[in-house]
C-alpha cells in the first residue's frame, strides 16, 4: 500500500447524490469472482427506506477520479501589521495631565489620548510669537528707513542696517515657525495662536495617527515624560501578519504568491490568503525559515499572539478513483465501503492507496460510478451486528 511521506493529499469534494429507496438492476456482479461471493454479499445486504437514510444521516456519492492536492502544514502565529502598527512617542518633554484611552480601546485618527503640560512647548510657542512681533516691528522700520533714503534724508548705510535686519528677522521667525510644525501645529493653527490665552501655551494633546486600537500604554496621570517616552502603542488590526515558521525540509516547495489556507481552530472560521515574504535566513535555535501572510482581519477573529496553522498547496496528483474517509470502515480487520447494490447497502473490501486528513485513493475493490455511503457508514456497520434496523431494514 502506497504512503505519503510528511505530506497530505486534499482531493476534489465528492459530490452527493439523491437516494431513491427503489433501485434498478446494477453491475455489482462485476466485481465478484464467483456467485458464491455474490450471495454471501446478498445476506449482508442493509436495506433502508429514504426516510431512514435521511434519519441517519447517510448520504450516497459515487466514486470517480479527481486530483489529490499534495500540501504541507506550518505552524504560525498571529500578530500585528507592522505596517500598521505605531509607538506614539511625544515630540516634547511634559507632566501627564490627561489620560484619555487605555487598553483595549478603539480610537480614531486625530482623536485625543493624552495631554500634557509642557514648558518646553510654552518657550517654542514664545519665541514664534516674539520673532512675528519683530519681523513686525523691523519691516515698519523697513519701510521708513527706504523712505527717508529715497528722499535723501537718511544715509543708504541706515537703509542697509534695516533691511539687514528685518531679513534677520524672517529668518528667525520661519525657524520657530518649522519648529512648531515639526511638533504637530498647521499653519492654521499658529495663525490663531496669537489670540489664544497665555494658559494654553503649555498644553500639548497626544492624538491617534489612524484608526485603530490601543494595544500598549505606558503612561500614568501626573508622571513627568521625556521626548523619547513610548507612551502608547496603537495597531490597525483590520489586518494581521501570520508568520509562518517554514522547516529545512519544506523550504524547496515554498514560494512568494502561493496561495495559503490558516486554521486557528476554535470556532474561528479559517482564512484565505497567498505568501507575501519569505524571509532570507534560517534560525539558528529553530532552523526555521520565515514565510508571511498578510490577511484581512475585518471580524476581528485573528487576535495577535493566536497559534494558528497554514496549509499550502504544493502539487496536484491525479487519481483513478476517490472517497471520502468517512466511507471507510474496519470489518473483520479489513477497510471496506458500504456499495448500494439492488439488495441495498453491501460492505465490499477494499484496498486504499494515498489519503490524506479527509479523502482516500481507493486501489482496488471499487470501480468508477460505484454508488456508496459517503457518511453515515459507521452506523450501517452498528446495524450489521444488531441485525434490525426498523421495518425497511432486511439482512
Amino acid at each position: 500500500m502506497a504512503t505519503v511521506a510528511h505530506r497530505y493529499f486534499r482531493p476534489q469534494p465528492v459530490p452527493a447524490v439523491a437516494v431513491s429507496t427503489e433501485q434498478t438492476h446494477g453491475e455489482d456482479g462485476e466485481h465478484r469472482e464467483d456467485g458464491e461471493h455474490d450471495k454471501d454479499e446478498e445476506t449482508k445486504a442493509i436495506r433502508l427506506s429514504e426516510s431512514e437514510m435521511k434519519e441517519f444521516n447517510i448520504e450516497v456519492g459515487t466514486a470517480r477520479a479527481g486530483n489529490l492536492k499534495i500540501h504541507i502544514e506550518l505552524p504560525g502565529e498571529v500578530v500585528p501589521n507592522a505596517d500598521r502598527l505605531v509607538h506614539i512617542v511625544p515630540p516634547v518633554s511634559g507632566v501627564v495631565r490627561e489620560v484619555r484611552k487605555t487598553l483595549g480601546d478603539r480610537v480614531r485618527k486625530g482623536e485625543v489620548m493624552a495631554v500634557l503640560a509642557s514648558r518646553e512647548l510654552a518657550d517654542a510657542k514664545a519665541s514664534f510669537l516674539n520673532a512675528g512681533e519683530r519681523v513686525a516691528l523691523a519691516q515698519a522700520n523697513f519701510v521708513r528707513e527706504e523712505d527717508l533714503w529715497k528722499k535723501r534724508i537718511s544715509s543708504e548705510q541706515e537703509y542697509l542696517q534695516a533691511k539687514q535686519t528685518l531679513a534677520e528677522a524672517r529668518i528667525e521667525l520661519r525657524s520657530a515657525e518649522q519648529k512648531l510644525h515639526a511638533l504637530g501645529f498647521s499653519d492654521e493653527y499658529l495663525a490663531q495662536l496669537p489670540g489664544q490665552p497665555d494658559v494654553s501655551y503649555t498644553r500639548y494633546e497626544i492624538t491617534a495617527p489612524f484608526d485603530g486600537t490601543v494595544i500598549g500604554k505606558h503612561v500614568s496621570l501626573g508622571e513627568a515624560t521625556k521626548e523619547d517616552a513610548n507612551l502608547f502603542t496603537v495597531a490597525d488590526l483590520s489586518s494581521v501578519w501570520v508568520n509562518l515558521s517554514v522547516y529545512q525540509k519544506d523550504m524547496q516547495f515554498i514560494r512568494k504568491g502561493q496561495p495559503v489556507v490558516v486554521s486557528a481552530g476554535h470556532g474561528i472560521p479559517d482564512a484565505a490568503g497567498e505568501i507575501s515574504y519569505i524571509g532570507s535566513l534560517v534560525g539558528e535555535q529553530t532552523r526555521t525559515a520565515l514565510a508571511r501572510v498578510v490577511l484581512p482581519n475585518s471580524g476581528g477573529n485573528l487576535r495577535p499572539g493566536l497559534f494558528v496553522t497554514g496549509t499550502i498547496t504544493v502539487k496536484s496528483v491525479p487519481v483513478p478513483l476517490l472517497v471520502p474517509k468517512s466511507a471507510l470502515q474496519t470489518i473483520e480487520e479489513r477497510q471496506a465501503v458500504f456499495v448500494m447494490t439492488q439488495e441495498g447497502f453491501v460492505p465490499r473490501t477494499v484496498t486504499v492507496g494515498r489519503s490524506n486528513d479527509t479523502h482516500v485513493e481507493v486501489t482496488s475493490g471499487m470501480k468508477p460510478g460505484d454508488r456508496y455511503a459517503a457518511s453515515g457508514s459507521f452506523t450501517l456497520k452498528a446495524q450489521m451486528s444488531k441485525g434490525a434496523f426498523g421495518d425497511g431494514h432486511g439482512h
